[in-house]
């Protein structure tokens, strides 16, 4: 018999749709600081500024959803916690490969998992940290201009000036603002396909928190 499975928590849920909107919106604002697509007409027309002031407000968001995701690997049900995203178990594991080779089209049934699959816990995981290499990459180019005497923006990522020049931050930065978008093209046409296939109500998931999963999957 098939019923609504509370999967999803709020905070997972909100998390999720703050940092989508922060990597769409730091896309698009990242896209013209590091090359202006719009020309100002007049003096008082502050592109540039509103852009960089928009790029900042998103990645302060976006480094406040990151926290809290991440305390909540620990404070979360069990579709939530770390062990989720590192497969420590054999159960994990096996789901990890057989995933793997359901999307190597070398298996025909994908692995049944009312969270994450192990394969999608991995790679979440992986962007995890790719948004961590992000914000201290920006916070580096931020301290050049902005604040390169403040001791917290040295923390945050102001010292990798000491190791790495400028030209070489910017591109890390950008790359993995591309390495983004493909990821979230990626992410929502799998969402969407498993969703078709799996009847499972997972697109809906996100939103309401639930899945339809059959008795035997969560007794």
């Amino acid at each position: 018999m098939s019923k609504g499975l509370y999967v999803w928590e709020v905070p997972v849920r909100v998390t999720h749709w703050v940092n989508a909107l922060s990597i769409f919106t730091l896309s698009i604002t990242g896209l013209y600081i590091g090359n202006p697509y719009w020309n100002a007409k007049s003096e008082y027309d502050f592109i540039m500024a509103n852009m960089r002031f928009i790029h900042y407000l998103c990645a302060y968001f976006m480094i406040a959803s990151l926290i809290v995701r991440i305390y909540w690997w620990f404070a979360g049900n069990k579709y939530a916690r770390i062990d989720q995203f590192v497969p420590v178990s054999s159960e994990r594991w096996s789901n990890l490969i057989g995933t793997a080779l359901f999307y190597g089209f070398m298996r025909k049934d994908l692995p049944h998992s009312p969270g994450h699959t192990g394969l999608a816990g991995l790679t979440y995981l992986f962007i995890i940290f790719l948004l961590i290499v992000e914000i201290i990459t920006g916070f580096a180019l931020y301290s050049q201009s902005h604040a390169p005497g403040n001791t917290a923006t040295y923390i945050a990522g102001g010292w990798l000036l000491n190791f790495f020049n400028a030209m070489t931050i910017r591109f890390i930065h950008h790359l993995i603002m591309w390495v983004m978008m493909v990821f979230v093209i990626i992410h929502v046409y799998i969402s969407v396909h498993n969703h078709i296939i799996e009847k499972n109500g997972l697109v809906w998931s996100i939103f309401n928190g639930h899945k339809k999963m059959e008795e035997h999957h969560h007794s």
